[in-house]
């Protein structure tokens, strides 16, 4: 279990080393995300203790939320100040979101959808 906290931890380190060197516009945390999801397409599996250790840290996700929420909380004059542009921000990516989500599974389930015969029309 350590082996692969630790692996976890080490794709967030390189990938938060990876968007300060290259001045991405990206999180860090999301560029080691995408490392460790490379890592393990190459592999082609997800290994089972890391199963186990990512449904661990998901069964808490929410107190990884406190801090976030604390601040809000903190800086919430600021986002009183352009509540405005906030708002139509949030309620854009949240249509965009769903949009995109629906268009992928949309194109998913076609893709795992067993080839038609010429002759059948429905």
């Amino acid at each position: 279990m350590l082996k692969w906290i630790t692996i976890i931890f080490c794709c967030q380190l390189a990938g938060e080393t990876l968007v300060r060197l290259g001045a991405l516009p990206v999180p860090g945390p999301v560029a080691g995300m995408v490392l460790l999801f490379c890592g393990l397409a190459a592999i082609k599996s997800v290994p089972k203790e890391l199963g186990t250790v990512s449904s661990g840290l998901l069964s808490h996700l929410s107190l990884l939320f406190v801090p976030a929420g604390t601040g809000i909380i903190v800086h919430l004059p600021l986002l009183r100040d352009d509540a405005i542009p906030v708002s139509i921000a949030l309620v854009l990516s949240t249509l965009a979101t769903v949009v995109v989500t629906g268009w992928m599974m949309q194109l998913l389930m076609r893709r795992g959808e067993p080839p038609t015969e010429a002759g059948d029309n429905g």
